[in-house]
């Protein structure tokens, strides 16, 4: 879930190039990215080839050196056991990541392979983006490796699997705790506690994301349900108490107010610049907080009460609904994504968890201790992502909805109380 949001900067890789980047493009014109120096609005071919040799675009949304790394592990991975194959990784800002997909399925183009918020697959299904996988699924000889949570059936067709899952943590500096001389929180009055303390030592207390939008909504929904809200009741004064906790955190200091501009990545340099107590933040930032971090850092569970939950995430990849070469396409998802092996990369460069039952075993992750409270999340608070109560054509707004809240209530634009009534009144509607 490391998503670019306000902080669109590919990082320079040999194989990742950058869709629509000029700063023209910022403008949100509905293009769609291109392969072999066709135009950004469509027109020529945007997927492979066809014979041996063939060119598959892969469109995804990491600026994160790590998870930039990652993709690019992929590509040689696949590129090695596919004579004459190229694998052309094409970054898009996730804000626009959905729209130009779904663009380009209007023009019949578009990539052959879409890497993209889990949570989104119905969005990007509906819109006519991607491909059905329900053959390739049928005939996938390690199926029964993956874990049903993570495959993406809308209206009784398979449209995408995740390779791998994600979820929040919380992040502390232990240098800065030893400093204080507080424990890592295990409730929320420890973690606020733990908080003035490191404010009144000179640090910040935490950093997240407040974006208005789909990260927002993932990374409200701990502190949210952690005070009894739920999209099967929804319920302003539950809402509007864990907004308003959260807002209170800005109101003492703990939290700055520029949240609200921030996607996950960018609060997490913040965070390994050593300067912050804590980060709510994901298993994906491991490789981040071991190449930037100079200090002592771990990680437990977010201190959530009994109705706490934390979404297991993570990115979907499918096929794109007018690739030219759909069957290379899945060649390189089971090469890659949906490969034992391959599910590896993720946990060793990135953080992530495999969805592969095997893979899951390695050593490499059961012996991983930053890993380890990741684990226990998934056991004592995880949730299904998105809520099965929100209706697959509802996805959308309804994250974007709640993230709206969620950003309204920490930048002061809201009182937490009528962000809450807001946003209850119009998810009404979306959850019918």
């Amino acid at each position: 879930m490391d998503i670019n949001g306000n902080d669109a900067r590919p990082t320079p890789r040999r194989r990742t190039r950058l869709a629509l980047t000029s700063l023209a493009a910022a403008s949100g014109l509905l293009l769609a990215a291109c392969s072999g120096g066709t135009s950004a609005d469509g027109a020529g071919s945007q997927g492979s080839g066809s014979g041996d040799s063939a060119t598959l675009t892969v469109w995804h949304y990491f600026s994160d050196d790590n998870q930039v790394k990652l993709m690019d592990e992929f590509a040689d991975k696949f590129e090695a056991q596919h004579d004459g194959a190229t694998v052309d990784n094409v970054f898009v800002p996730y804000d626009q990541l959905n729209s130009k997909l779904v663009a380009a399925a209007g023009a019949k183009t578009g990539p052959d392979v879409v890497v993209f918020n889990g949570a989104e697959a119905a969005t990007l299904a509906l819109g006519g983006a991607l491909a059905p996988l329900d053959d390739y699924w049928a005939d996938f000889a390690d199926a029964d490796q993956v874990s049903e949570s993570v495959v993406h059936t809308i209206d009784g067709t398979t449209y995408a699997v995740q390779g791998y899952v994600n979820l929040l943590g919380l992040w502390y500096n232990a240098d800065i705790l030893a400093e204080i001389g507080v424990e890592p929180p295990t409730t929320m009055t420890e973690l606020e506690d733990a908080m003035a303390a490191a404010k009144a030592a000179g640090y910040a207390g935490i950093t997240l994301s407040g974006l208005p939008q789909s990260q927002g909504e993932w990374q409200a929904y701990p502190w949210i349900t952690s005070e009894g809200f739920t999209y099967e009741d929804p319920q302003a004064d539950a809402l509007a108490a864990g907004l308003g906790r959260v807002r209170s955190w800005v109101e003492n200091g703990w939290l700055s107010q520029e949240a609200v501009t921030w996607d996950q990545t960018v609060p997490f340099q913040q965070f390994a610049a050593g300067k912050t107590a804590f980060a709510a933040n994901g298993n994906w930032q491991m490789g981040t907080a071991a190449s930037d971090a100079d200090f002592e850092y771990g990680v437990v569970p977010l201190p959530l009460s009994g109705t706490g939950g934390v979404y297991l995430g993570g990115e979907g990849q499918g096929i794109g609904a007018f690739s030219k070469n759909p069957d290379l396409a899945w060649e390189y998802l089971t090469a890659t994504y949906l490969d034992a092996e391959g599910q590896l990369l993720p946990a060793e460069i990135v953080g992530s968890l495999p969805s592969r039952a095997d893979a899951g075993q390695d050593a490499s992750v059961t012996g991983n201790a930053l890993l380890e409270p990741f684990a226990q999340s998934i056991t004592r608070f995880g949730a299904n992502y998105p809520a099965a109560v929100i209706p697959p054509a509802s996805v959308a707004d309804v994250q974007l909805t709640v993230g709206q809240a969620w950003s309204a209530a920490i930048g002061g634009q809201k009182s937490p109380e009528q962000a809450a009534q807001d946003a209850v009144a119009a998810l009404g509607p979306l959850l019918d």
